[in-house]
């Protein structure tokens, strides 16, 4: 009761200032809760496999961002791997349409390390009446698995 009365002798700027301040922190965590991922990777590739079979490399790309990107998806690798390894996919990433992309390639007699890289860029066409953004920074994601030939 006495924390009431005190409350109510305060004078209005003090009240008004309290309901400010409340309403600004209010607006701050909002902010907070609010961070959204520009772009999340499931890059999956087998852990071993035979020299000279024939394996496939998936990548899950997901966004949180409102508005669409344009993505280039494509792998890497420390050794040389010729064939559909080497194939570029340029796609529309939006929210709530996670993209799934494959690569079937043939082994050498090499263990690997294989990067999937997703670069975001500036291509018209490629998103529906162009509307897609570009980061300031951060525009390139990407994901390594090592593959062991045995």
């Amino acid at each position: 009761m006495h924390s009431l009365y005190l409350l109510l002798r305060a004078s209005p700027a003090a009240l008004l200032l309290i309901l400010c301040l409340q309403l600004g922190t209010n607006k701050a965590q909002e902010e907070v809760e609010d961070t959204r991922k520009l772009i999340m990777l499931n890059f999956q590739v087998p852990l071993t496999a035979k020299a000279g079979e024939e394996v496939t490399a998936t990548l899950d790309v997901e966004t949180q961002l409102r508005e669409c990107v344009v993505i280039a998806s494509y792998l890497k690798s420390d050794i040389l791997i010729d064939g559909g390894f080497n194939y570029k996919y340029t796609s529309c990433l939006c929210d709530y349409y996670p993209k799934k992309f494959f690569w079937d390639f043939q082994t050498n007699n090499k263990s690997m390390v294989i990067t999937a890289t997703v670069d975001i860029i500036r291509q018209l066409g490629i998103c529906p009446q162009d509307q897609a953004v570009i980061p300031i920074a951060a525009n390139r994601f990407f994901s390594s698995r090592r593959l062991t030939v045995v």
